[in-house]
């Protein structure tokens, strides 16, 4: 799959829907709109980028993501950037100075550190600072359409910061988007890679910049904000189904009423309560021994008792016998 994760969103831009639908032309499979934020944040925060999009002509096919970018100044040094991440697909992050860079690098939590290559910054980009972002899974955002659509000096300005950028994070880490605000500035996938393999990257470098190393951005911001750590996605929490809820009252309520009549036939007599005679009473039930005084037969009791119903029952079949035999 081929991602784009920089594709500028405005409610006011008519050409929203033909850039989105060239972006597939060319190849792309996921597309991020991205919703860029200057300043103060809001008190409320929420999502920019309304959901569905306000476009019936849109590829079926076409994975839509949400972004956010946040251009970071120093005072954004206790942004609510979980707050804020929450409502997006991504986060990145875009530093003015060096001081902001340090801070995206090391302390502030963000999925993509995109900087504006158009211009000329006034500090270098150092190998240590760089690594330590992309160690801690942070990717590091490559624009080809800031020096395409602009004059030669912008153009200059991005081939110098790539390069520098490349040299300094030996090609790790990067990812390769557009930022295009019309269909113009899109080049397709493998066009990319040519433009970066151009200005010092390697075209396999280039080649993960546009699918692996993209995918893993998402796939890190969609496990920070739905798992745990990183390691543990909670899929399915074993809630129940609305129309399973109602059979499963029923068969509770049922074992409970159960459980219920049982206790009432026990209480009535049908088994004897006391712990210590239930088995003797049992067992005098079986034999039709059951005395109903208030001391229980004695075992020598029962089996004399026995013997002499046997004994009156030989003696009235000996008579029956002989009566017949006289008759």
């Amino acid at each position: 799959m081929f991602y784009d994760l920089n594709v500028p969103y405005s409610p006011t831009d008519p050409g929203l829907s033909r850039t989105l639908n060239f972006s597939h032309e060319l190849g792309y499979n996921a597309v991020a709109l991205n919703h860029s934020i200057t300043g103060k944040l809001p008190n409320e925060i929420s999502c920019g980028i309304p959901s569905p999009l306000p476009f019936k002509d849109l590829p079926p096919t076409l994975q839509l993501l949400t972004r956010c970018t946040l251009h970071l100044t120093e005072t954004h040094q206790n942004a609510r950037l979980l707050a804020l991440a929450s409502h997006y697909h991504i986060l990145a992050l875009r530093p003015t100075d060096e001081k902001s860079l340090q801070l995206a690098c090391s302390s502030l939590d963000c999925d993509i550190i995109s900087l504006d290559l158009s211009i000329r910054h006034p500090f270098h980009f150092k190998h240590k600072m760089l690594m330590e972002a992309i160690k801690a899974g942070k990717k590091i955002e490559i624009c080809y359409s800031q020096g395409m659509m602009g004059d030669s000096q912008a153009r200059r300005n991005l081939i110098g910061n790539v390069s520098q950028i490349v040299r300094a994070t030996r090609g790790r880490g990067l990812v390769i988007s557009s930022e295009a605000k019309s269909a113009v500035g899109l080049r397709g996938p493998w066009d990319a890679v040519n433009l970066a393999a151009v200005w010092g990257l390697g075209q396999e470098r280039g080649f993960e910049g546009v699918t692996k190393e993209a995918r893993s951005a998402v796939v890190s911001a969609q496990l920070k904000r739905t798992g745990w750590r990183g390691t543990i996605n909670v899929v399915y929490g074993g809630e129940r189904p609305a129309e399973m809820a109602e059979p499963v009252a029923n068969v509770k309520a049922a074992a409970v009423t159960k459980q219920a009549a049982t206790s009432k036939g026990t209480l009535n007599g049908k088994n004897d309560a006391t712990p210590g005679t239930k088995r003797k009473a049992r067992s005098e039930a079986d034999t039709g021994n059951v005395h109903t005084g208030d001391k229980p037969l004695s075992k020598t009791q029962v089996k004399k008792r026995a013997k002499l119903e046997k004994l009156a029952a030989e003696a009235k079949q000996k008579e029956q016998t002989e009566a017949v035999t006289t008759g």
